[in-house]
């Protein structure tokens, strides 16, 4: 039984490795900046900036013509690499996190140029893993921005819905951030173990880690199996 427990408590640390949450976000007015300084007061997660690889730029300038004709250039040839704006490097292992947060604001109808260049290199990556979407922008809707991040991560799980903050609430981001966080269950997505005791099994599918369904769930060790698809540390 203590062999059990501890080859238990090492699987347990290396699935909550699993669950980490990495927060990736652009900010050019820095509206979005202060919405994720909140958002990693609420959640334990890394932090990621997109720096654009040309520094200096005016985006604001001629109405925001240099974000417009970016976003243009990505709607033209949106399968092609060289239509995205060239971001600084980014350093990061997809790998480790069960969960992204992607904070953006929308230019033109559209996500940012530089976090679509993010998504355009990294997307792939995120196959399976939970998507959050977090939208800033003066008034339009975020259908585009939604739309960007579905194309880019074509295999995402994304948490419906996604957050919208106008900039002119961005001072209020705090409780709307609290509300969308209740909304999309973040807790339980990003709690990969169930923790039940082995009499409350009986009535559903119990498999072992290898995917081998057992018959007497009544008579389990103690352990990690997967119940209805997530996986649970059954005690005795």
């Amino acid at each position: 039984m203590k062999q059990l427990i501890i080859t238990a408590a090492i699987m347990l640390a290396a699935m909550a490795a699993q669950a980490k949450t990495l927060i990736v976000y652009y900010s050019y007015t820095n509206n979005v900046e202060r919405i994720v300084d909140e958002l990693s007061k609420q959640i334990d997660a890394d932090v990621i900036e997109i720096e654009p690889a040309e520094k200096g730029l005016d985006y604001a300038a001629d109405n925001y013509a240099i974000g417009s004709a970016q976003i243009a250039a990505i709607r033209e040839n949106p399968d092609v690499a060289s239509s995205y704006p060239a971001i600084d490097p980014v350093d990061v292992d997809l790998a480790q996190y069960s969960t992204v947060i992607i904070g953006a604001p929308l230019w033109w109808s559209n996500m940012a140029a530089p976090m679509q260049t993010f998504l355009f290199n990294y997307g792939a990556e995120m196959a399976g893993k939970n998507i959050g979407l977090i939208v800033s922008s003066a008034s339009s809707g975020i259908s585009g921005v939604e739309g960007d991040a579905k194309r880019l991560i074509p295999d995402g799980n994304f948490l419906s819905p996604c957050l919208w903050i106008r900039s002119a609430q961005t001072s209020n981001a705090k409780s709307m951030i609290e509300e969308w966080l209740k909304t999309i269950d973040y807790n339980n997505h990003t709690s990969d173990i169930n923790n039940i005791h082995a009499s409350d099994t009986a009535t559903n599918s119990v498999y072992t880690l290898s995917g081998i369904k057992l018959l007497a769930e009544t008579n389990l060790l103690a352990g990690i199996y997967i119940i209805n698809g997530k996986k649970t540390l059954i005690s005795k």
